[in-house]
């Protein structure tokens, strides 16, 4: 009775909210995708708005693998406080991250990789890499968060799975955000694109989701 029902009853409110947000948030993604009424509440986009928004996601992107690389740096170190501080920006820049992909995706158009074979098949498999994760990693991520931010420094420590669950919730976060600037750089700036309109691209991303673009 005594640690494991502790633990039990302790990770019991943060399991039950995982749940609901990864519900969201897979709910949201999929909507701007598959659902004509979600996409309908957004604008529709031109093609300078959605390269725009595409360098402005892999600027924030960037940013993140800084902060969660700093996160994991400080501690490995004992420092808790900036740990955690590191860790929420994180999170924080996720959402801004989500404030433009919903939109530009509902709204504006998928690009496409122009490229040679060797190149190509390499970036088809670092996107696919890139995607899997980003799907896996939602609610091992917001797990390990919501332990964070309800839970003493000694019952994360000492009572609760939160090291195990942030350190493959931090790797595949990680690994995720390195393959989707590749796969940017590489659409956007190594090799040509071409670009096909939010009508013709919603249509075909019901067929590959969750194969989701990410230029």
């Amino acid at each position: 009775m005594a640690a494991s029902s502790v633990r039990a009853r302790l990770a019991e409110p943060s399991g039950a909210l995982t749940v609901l947000l990864t519900i969201v948030g897979y709910g949201a993604v999929g909507g701007v995708f598959l659902v004509p009424e979600f996409q309908a509440l957004f604008p529709e986009l031109t093609r300078d708005t959605v390269d725009l928004l595409a360098h402005a996601i892999a600027a924030v992107n960037t940013v993140t693998i800084a902060t969660l690389s700093l996160g994991w740096y400080w501690i490995r170190n004992g420092e808790v406080k900036r740990h955690a501080a590191a860790m929420t920006t994180s999170f924080a820049l996720i959402l801004v991250f989500l404030g433009m992909y919903l939109p530009k995706v509902a709204g504006g158009g998928t690009k496409y990789f122009v490229g040679p074979d060797p190149a190509y098949y390499a970036y088809l498999v670092m996107l696919a890499v890139h995607i899997v994760l980003s799907v896996v990693s939602v609610p091992v991520v917001l797990y390990a968060l919501l332990l964070g931010l309800t839970h003493s420094e000694r019952e994360l420590r000492n009572e609760l799975p939160h090291a195990r669950v942030g350190r493959i919730a931090a790797s595949a976060w990680l690994l995720s955000l390195v393959l989707g600037v590749v796969t940017y750089l590489l659409l956007n700036h190594v090799y040509d694109s071409t670009f096909e309109a939010a009508e013709t691209a919603s249509e075909a991303a019901a067929v590959l989701l969750p194969l989701v673009p990410i230029a």
